[in-house]
């Protein structure tokens, strides 16, 4: 397996709109997250604290951190607020035949 290739992780109905799932690849925490019609992948660690992302509110194409309330873009990482200054990591992802798969 090359680091350009995706790994098929979750059907697209396990990760129902305004949900996050959380899934391992190549050993990463990955949160997948469907917002605005669109399921994204993202690092499950806050850039502020390290704290998890993963029971952070999801909206409007935005997640927030569940410890100090910093927000991030789910398309592209970029911190929208304080405490977070610095992006999180996005995922490459792609639907195939009704499943989700990441690039990580």
């Amino acid at each position: 397996m090359t680091s350009e290739s995706f790994t098929r992780v979750a059907r697209v109905s396990d990760v129902a709109p305004g949900t996050s799932l959380l899934v391992t690849v190549a050993g990463k925490e990955i949160l997948l997250c469907n917002s605005k019609d669109q399921i994204t992948a993202i690092i499950n660690k806050c850039s502020h604290a390290d704290e998890k992302l993963e029971c952070g509110r999801i909206r409007n194409g935005w997640i927030s951190c569940p410890a100090h309330g910093a927000r991030f873009s789910l398309e592209t990482g970029q911190a929208m607020n304080h405490p977070a200054t610095l992006p999180i990591q996005t995922f490459p992802t792609r639907i195939v035949d009704e499943w989700v798969e990441v690039q990580a």
